[in-house]
């Protein structure tokens, strides 16, 4: 290996590993406010990936119905909740409304846009704004009622939203995989290397959201109400902050996460419906070595498994994936002799 062959093998590992931070970043920002180890964020990848890939089409992508489906059965839920507690039907009829009101907007936009070719930003707007209403509607039906479960609990609920996001994938995508263009075709030459114009945005993009994210839980007052709630989740509760509303909040950011996510990295691979877990399996491994409770290490978590993934596919390409999820196993015992294990309360 010389140089050149470095350079090019951790410019491809610093650039995915800007997407695995952004999705370290989301697991960590649910894991801590929720408790929910959030196994099912590389589906967002994967619809955001896969929707801007059949909006290129000029098709209605599978996600318009599956918005619908999933905003009408919250709507659903909500009725038959607030019946049983005898809450007034006005005003359950007006909190089904406004469930319903963003998801059926944003899906008759996308069923008139599909076939009238709009610019690649549009679309990924578009895109953008049909994946992040996701994470509130999937929180509201799988966790919300869970809250207070035990976090074991909370991840057999993720292993099963994961196995069912993934067969309705399958439905409403298909199996065909979708390789998206890119967003900046421009190609620069630093050092012998050649770096990407869709690389560049990869690198603004993540560091302009972990900045945005930073700004948020600093400046923000539902910032500091995430924060709060991640800290003490009852002291947060008896202050008048609701811990439901802080867990819509959190899944909705993270739906985001993954949405934008999916559009960097489909102009660098191919994406099938099934494409996320393995992505979001990565993130997941960076935010273990952060502990599911630092951003920071989070962040640079992700970029060391970024790299481990390039140069290991270097030297074995057939072992890479054995490499990065392996490289596990020593920070747990190191975290399992450094924090002993105690009873959940």
């Amino acid at each position: 290996m010389d140089a050149t062959i470095a350079g090019i093998l951790a410019l491809d590992g610093l650039s995915n590993g800007a997407i695995y931070a952004l999705l370290a970043l989301a697991t960590v920002l649910v894991f801590a406010v929720t408790r929910v180890i959030f196994i099912p964020q590389g589906e967002f990848v994967a619809f955001g990936a896969l929707t801007l890939a059949l909006l290129q089409t000029g098709k209605v992508p599978g996600t318009v119905w599956f918005l619908l489906l999933l905003a009408a059965a919250v709507a659903v839920a909500d009725l038959v909740q607030g019946l049983h507690q005898r809450q007034p039907l006005p005003r359950l009829l007006k909190q089904a409304l406004v469930t319903l009101a963003w998801p059926v907007a944003v899906s008759l936009l996308a069923i008139w846009a599909a076939p009238r070719g709009l610019p690649l930003l549009a679309q990924a707007a578009l895109t953008v704004a049909l994946v992040t209403p996701f994470g509130p509607l999937i929180y509201r039906l799988a966790y919300e009622s869970l809250a207070d479960a035990s976090v074991l609990v909370l991840l057999i609920v993720s292993v099963g939203v994961h196995f069912a996001l993934v067969g309705l994938g399958l439905y409403f995508f298909g199996a065909e995989g979708f390789r998206n263009p890119s967003f900046w075709d421009e190609r620069f030459s630093v050092g012998g290397v050649t770096l990407s114009g869709q690389a560049v945005i990869i690198f603004v993009a993540s560091l302009a959201l972990i900045v945005g994210l930073w700004l948020f839980f600093e400046r923000s007052l539902a910032g500091k109400a995430l924060r709060a709630t991640a800290v003490n989740r009852l002291g947060a509760r008896l202050m008048g902050i609701s811990s439901n509303s802080a867990g819509r909040l959190c899944f909705t950011m993270a739906a985001f996460i993954g949405a934008l996510s999916g559009l960097l990295i489909g102009p660098t691979t191919t994406v099938f419906y099934d494409s996320g877990f393995l992505i979001g399996l990565k993130g997941f491994v960076a935010a273990v070595f952060a502990g599911l409770s630092s951003y920071p290490l989070a962040l640079v978590g992700a970029l060391g498994v970024g790299l481990l993934e390039s140069f290991g596919s270097f030297w074995a390409s057939a072992y890479k994936e054995v490499i990065v999820f392996g490289s596990i196993l020593p920070v747990l015992l190191w975290r399992s002799l450094r924090d002993p294990h105690s009873e959940e309360h």
